[in-house]
């Protein structure tokens, strides 16, 4: 048997460590938590994305009760910019969440599995990572791209 490890990078950052456009997508990640229609989870995700053409595209989750017919955050604002924008990249992506009482989470949230598989096709599409991150009020994860959190990936470029 031969054990094999598996790095990944992830930087823990405070918000006046990152840069205006990165505490600007934050905040309408922070923004989009809002518009969350979330009746069944009460958990809130907003999602912010940037494209190479400087065009912000927000996303939140849409949950139904004929589960599994809602849409996470991130999925919803990759599936809003491909359609919109479809030959612009995605440069960066902010998520942020409410908990069910309404609070901005303390730690940073992830995506899910199928977002995760998601952001690695359009890192494949365009052949090029997307910065990713992930705030909480304590602290904010900045990686470039999405095989950080999903290193044995489907497929690759």
């Amino acid at each position: 048997m031969k054990e094999l490890k598996i790095k990944t990078h992830i930087c823990e950052v405070h918000m006046d460590e990152l840069t205006d456009t990165e505490r600007d997508l934050i905040a309408k990640a922070i923004e989009a938590t809002n518009r969350s229609y979330s009746p069944y989870s009460h958990f809130q995700v907003g999602a912010a994305l940037l494209l190479e053409n400087g065009i912000t595209i927000m996303g939140c989750n849409q949950e139904n009760a004929a589960f599994p017919a809602g849409i996470c955050a991130e999925r919803s604002a990759i599936f809003a910019a491909g359609a919109e924008y479809p030959d612009q990249p995605i440069t960066m992506l902010a998520i942020a969440a409410r908990n069910p009482r309404g609070v901005l989470q303390s730690e940073p949230v992830s995506p899910c599995g199928t977002c995760r598989q998601v952001l690695i096709e359009t890192e494949t599409r365009f052949h090029r990572p997307i910065r990713i991150l992930l705030y909480g009020q304590r602290c904010v994860y900045v990686m470039d791209g999405i095989r950080n959190l999903m290193p044995l990936s489907f497929t690759e470029f």
